[in-house]
């Protein structure tokens, strides 16, 4: 009896590992990342002669559910493109960065910023995480004030060439 169940157990086991075997070697249909079928190149458009937005923007604000203060830098190009580095500071502790790439666009009261590289690497452009929008609520030659999904970035304008400090 003991025997008979043992080996029943044991069919089991080796049925249930067959099946597992079997659903790894599916073959997926999905085309690899960087394959063909992968997503267009997008190319940045370059804003309207004389757009006030253009330059670099440096704010600091904290955000709920985050401990330290946020340092966020925001270069946008004439030609289109843009840069957001981001540097979480949390006292004697080191700061974490964030540095994205891609393109931007001025719509009325909106700024649109899609990321294509995030920290050096490619991003998956139609992924949504990628493209964040923020509402101007006012913007004057030195100053803008921006609110976004991560609540609201009071910037000032900064020189060509400034960085984010240490």
């Amino acid at each position: 009896m003991n025997q008979v169940l043992f080996r029943t157990s044991r069919a089991v086991v080796y049925l249930a590992l067959g099946v597992a075997a079997a659903g790894c070697a599916v073959k997926s249909n999905k085309p690899a990342p960087g394959a063909a079928g992968a997503p267009a190149q997008v190319q940045c458009q370059a804003a309207k002669a004389g757009d006030t937005a253009v330059g670099n923007w440096y704010g600091v604000h904290t955000q709920r559910g985050v401990a330290g203060q946020l340092h966020v830098l925001i270069r946008l190009k004439a030609d289109g493109t843009m840069s957001y580095e981001e540097q979480l500071k949390r006292g004697k502790k080191p700061s974490q960065n964030l540095s994205e790439t891609g393109c931007w666009q001025h719509e009325q009261q909106t700024l649109v910023l899609r990321t294509l590289k995030s920290n050096g690497e490619k991003v998956e452009s139609d992924d949504p995480i990628y493209s964040n929008r923020y509402t101007i609520g006012s913007q004057t030659q030195t100053a803008m004030v921006l609110d976004g999904p991560q609540g609201q970035l009071r910037a000032r304008r900064m020189p060509d060439g400034y960085r984010l400090p240490f």
